[in-house]
């Protein structure tokens, strides 16, 4: 008899994954079996599903413990089929980039008012964020605990206002960006002047952007080109250090606690959106 090969590790992975989610485990998902790339380009095609629209975005298959018992309004003849569930709230934070959803995790249950989501541009590492808040939500289903937290895949450096209305974010986090040290890299940073104006478009007055990062030269970048935006303003060490989002994305991330284990520095800023000038 011909002996079988040893299955090979992504064959190990697609069968894990597979039993994980068939049995709608309360098992935390292993980290090992979702491995991918640490950086991908945001220019690339990733072949995305995002909608056309706001009004367009499916957010009751991510929170269905928030539904909307009221049914969804009559859409125009002919278009039944952009119909979505409406939920009983909006979602007001979005985690950018938020890796294997450290920081979501950790939010939850201090935010528990709030709608967040974390948007992550890997595959693996969505899927990952996923089944752990499965996971999580299959452990805590007596007390509802992990119902207003939700990952999606996305490439927000394209497609941030296909999700949010304008003003609809509280607060947005960007934890420990890819640096993308090389000046011809630059242009794909997470943070610009560009980018600040789409942040300013989601985002509420009075809303907060926090970023953190163990690079010194992007945490000035960041610095730089929010203070150069007209719409934000930096919030000052007293009001941040006293911060409970700031205290939780300083220890809760998973890059925050690599930099800690390194005994390396983190560089944390807070911006404040500013209420716009009224027209002349």
């Amino acid at each position: 008899m011909t002996e079988q090969p040893p299955p090979s590790k992504r064959q190990k992975r697609e069968d894990y994954r597979k039993a994980h989610n068939s049995q709608g485990s309360a098992e935390l998902p292993k980290k090992k079996f979702y491995r991918q790339r640490a950086h991908a380009n945001p220019f690339s095609d990733h072949q995305l599903t995002y909608p056309a629209s706001p009004d367009l975005m499916d957010w009751a298959s991510y929170y269905p413990a928030y539904i909307s018992p009221q049914a969804a309004p009559e859409e125009p003849h002919g278009h039944d089929e952009t119909r979505t569930k409406s939920l009983s709230k909006h979602v007001t934070v979005a985690d950018i980039g938020c890796g294997f959803g450290g920081l979501l995790v950790a939010l939850a249950p201090k935010l528990p008012d709030e709608l967040l989501v974390g948007m992550e541009i890997r595959t693996q590492v969505t899927e990952f964020v996923q089944d752990r808040i499965k996971a999580l939500r299959n452990q805590n289903a007596d007390s509802g605990l992990y119902q207003n937290i939700a990952c999606l895949r996305a490439n927000t450096m394209k497609f941030l206002p296909n999700f949010f209305k304008r003003g609809q974010l509280s607060k947005i986090f960007l934890c420990f960006p890819d640096p993308h040290f090389k000046a011809r890299k630059h242009k794909a940073r997470i943070v610009s002047l560009t980018l600040n104006s789409e942040y300013a478009f989601a985002m509420k007055p009075g809303g907060i952007v926090y970023t953190i990062t163990d690079v010194e030269d992007l945490h000035k970048w960041m610095v730089k080109h929010f203070e150069d935006h007209p719409s934000f303003r930096r919030v000052g060490e007293e009001q941040e250090a006293e911060d409970e989002c700031v205290k939780t994305m300083m220890v809760e991330t998973e890059e925050g606690k690599k930099v800690e284990r390194n005994k390396g520095e983190k560089f944390v800023a807070c911006f404040r959106r500013l209420e716009d000038p009224p027209w002349p």
